[in-house]
């Protein structure tokens, strides 16, 4: 998952409003959005090679989702475990959110860099990343983006999701046709805006559309997640090859709300 933009607790229907993008290489096998065989409280796409999660919600009410931090400077270990396992083991257990990240705290070198959003009903949303010192951090209500950087970093294509967000919910926009719209935006940013993360400056800008096409690599999956203050929890994803769009999915829980 490489882009993520939320509103939390900003609007009278909705608790959490969530729109996603998964951005993956297209040869590495997934499976779409449906609960897992083997954890039926799981509902989430699950990643074929490692067995995790880039995001999900499971029947508790508890919420995942995750992205790498990019910084193509470091040569990281090739014996790091999967960033998939974070959300996974969150998504399987009954923990809290923060009594999660305590105990994450004393793992965290053994993944690559990462951010992890999690949440309970009991504890709220909380943020964590591996890098910086960052975290764990509980989340006031607001609307936050996440990518390849620290919660909120003003990267263009953060700015223009949370924007965007911003004005779906006060237009009341909240159809899951318009927010998918808003994730499925190819437009690079301009070369003066570009962060630079350590990699060549073509990668750079490639990387910085909201949605992405290439060869080889892009956005795979679109997730949309309104869930409401009675605990109506409404998942969408909507599925991509190098084509275009292959498959769509939506369920409907009710969980504890966030």
């Amino acid at each position: 998952m490489c882009l993520i933009g939320f509103a939390y607790h900003c609007h009278p229907k909705y608790s959490l409003i969530l729109i996603a993008n998964r951005d993956e290489f297209y040869v590495r096998p997934s499976d779409l959005l449906a609960y897992w065989q083997d954890d039926p409280n799981i509902l989430a796409g699950r990643d074929q090679l490692k067995q995790g999660t880039w995001l999900g919600i499971n029947t508790r009410g508890q919420i995942a989702a995750v992205t790498n931090y990019r910084d193509g400077r470091k040569h990281p270990s090739g014996d790091l475990r999967s960033r998939g396992e974070l959300t996974r083991n969150f998504l399987s257990t009954h923990q809290s959110a923060p009594h999660y990240l305590e105990q994450l705290r004393l793992e965290q070198n053994q993944f690559g860099d990462f951010n992890l959003l999690i949440g309970t009903p009991s504890s709220g949303l909380y943020y964590f990343s591996n890098t910086h010192n960052r975290g764990p951090e509980p989340l006031k209500p607001g609307i936050y983006g996440l990518s390849n950087a620290q919660l909120n970093t003003p990267w263009p294509k953060l700015n223009t999701i949370k924007e965007q967000l911003s004005q779906a919910i006060e237009n009341e926009q909240l159809d899951v046709e318009s927010l998918i719209g808003i994730m499925s935006d190819p437009k690079t940013a301009p070369d003066t805006q570009l962060p630079d993360t350590g990699i060549s400056a073509p990668w750079e800008k490639t990387l910085s559309s909201i949605f992405i096409n290439t060869e080889t690599y892009g956005t795979r999956a679109t997730t949309v997640l309104l869930q409401e203050h009675n605990g109506k929890t409404q998942v969408t994803e909507q599925s991509y090859d190098q084509q275009g769009k292959i498959a769509r999915r939506t369920q409907t829980l009710c969980v504890p709300p966030l």
